[in-house]
């Protein structure tokens, strides 16, 4: 049980010094900017302007003294005020509207390609070779070697052109959800049957195997009783990343389908050059992978005790 706890409290103590290290990085990567980008009509503007908005947004103190400003902030629960996007309103209000739609989107996807993704890799593992493996492994070939972009613009068009679908999303019409969220469920369902297949055909050749089957377990069983059972140990490190990264919703998938979610509004506040906007929609997604990394080592780690209970020196 000790252990146990201290392997959870490296692991919370190695997500809390990320978490820091990525806020710190992109706060000082805004930085960076040119001030242009904190002003509507820059050309216009007076210096006696241009001074008073700087002073009014703190950007005139020294970088260390901004730093410590906005972690203050993001302690106390603020993410600031939107510049340009919707001006003066809070950041969080704007991002709690957002996170539900693509929440929404991302669970139906999730839905669709964790339960097809894993039964894919497991009919492509216990067929090696087969038709089905064949077909499988051109699948996930297919998604990781051709760029997105590209099998999204063609499976909006395919099912606008044949099927009749909208190719943008409306809410008062249940069918214009189809397309972004079988194309939302395309990665996650090719990485699960990936890693799914992978890990079976790890544990197939291994000793409780072959001693189960001279016992004359039949291959269903000893395929699902055993061999998946124990596959799903290890990619249990990669569910939660997959599943969080899945339900925090597809940034050029909502562009393309004019979802009014959290990776359409980054697209829409980098145009606009709101900073303050863009900055915590980063942070965001990068606080998203890192508590994803998190979670995965925890389920590891819950799923398999001789990781907990390996000595220090080989926790990596």
């Amino acid at each position: 049980m000790f252990r146990a706890i201290a392997y959870i409290a490296r692991r919370l103590l190695r997500m809390l010094l990320c978490l820091m290290l990525v806020t710190v990085i992109v706060f000082c990567l805004m930085r960076l900017l040119p001030i242009e980008t904190y002003f509507k009509d820059f050309d216009r503007a007076t210096e006696l302007q241009i001074h008073n908005r700087l002073e009014e947004l703190g950007l005139n103190a020294p970088l260390p003294v901004q730093l410590w400003r906005y972690i203050s902030e993001l302690l106390h629960g603020s993410l600031g005020r939107s510049d340009i996007y919707r001006e003066g309103h809070p950041v969080a209000k704007i991002l709690a509207e957002k996170i539900p739609v693509s929440a929404h989107f991302g669970l139906l996807a999730l839905c669709l390609s964790l339960p097809f993704g894993i039964l894919l890799g497991v009919f492509m593992a216990r067929r090696k070779g087969g038709l089905i493996d064949k077909l499988g492994t051109a699948y996930i070939v297919f998604v990781q070697a051709v760029p997105a972009a590209v099998y999204f613009v063609f499976l909006q068009l395919c099912g606008s052109d044949y099927l009749g679908l909208s190719i943008l999303y409306r809410p008062s019409v249940p069918s214009s959800q189809i397309l972004p969220i079988v194309s939302m469920s395309i990665p996650p369902a090719a990485g699960f049957a990936m890693w799914t297949r992978r890990f079976m055909l790890d544990e197939t050749n291994k000793d409780y195997v072959l001693q189960a089957r001279a016992k004359g377990l039949s291959s269903r069983s000893i395929a699902v009783r055993h061999i998946l059972r124990n596959a799903l140990v290890p990619l249990s490190q990669q569910l939660p990343g997959t599943i969080l990264m899945t339900l925090s919703g597809s940034i050029y998938i909502e562009s393309l389908y004019s979802i009014p979610g959290m990776g359409g509004l980054l697209i829409e506040v980098i145009r606009m050059q709101d900073n303050t906007m863009v900055q915590s929609i980063v942070l965001f997604y990068a606080f998203i992978g890192i508590v994803g990394m998190f979670l995965g080592d925890i389920c590891l780690a819950l799923s398999d005790p001789r990781i907990r209970r390996a000595p220090k020196a080989v926790d990596l």
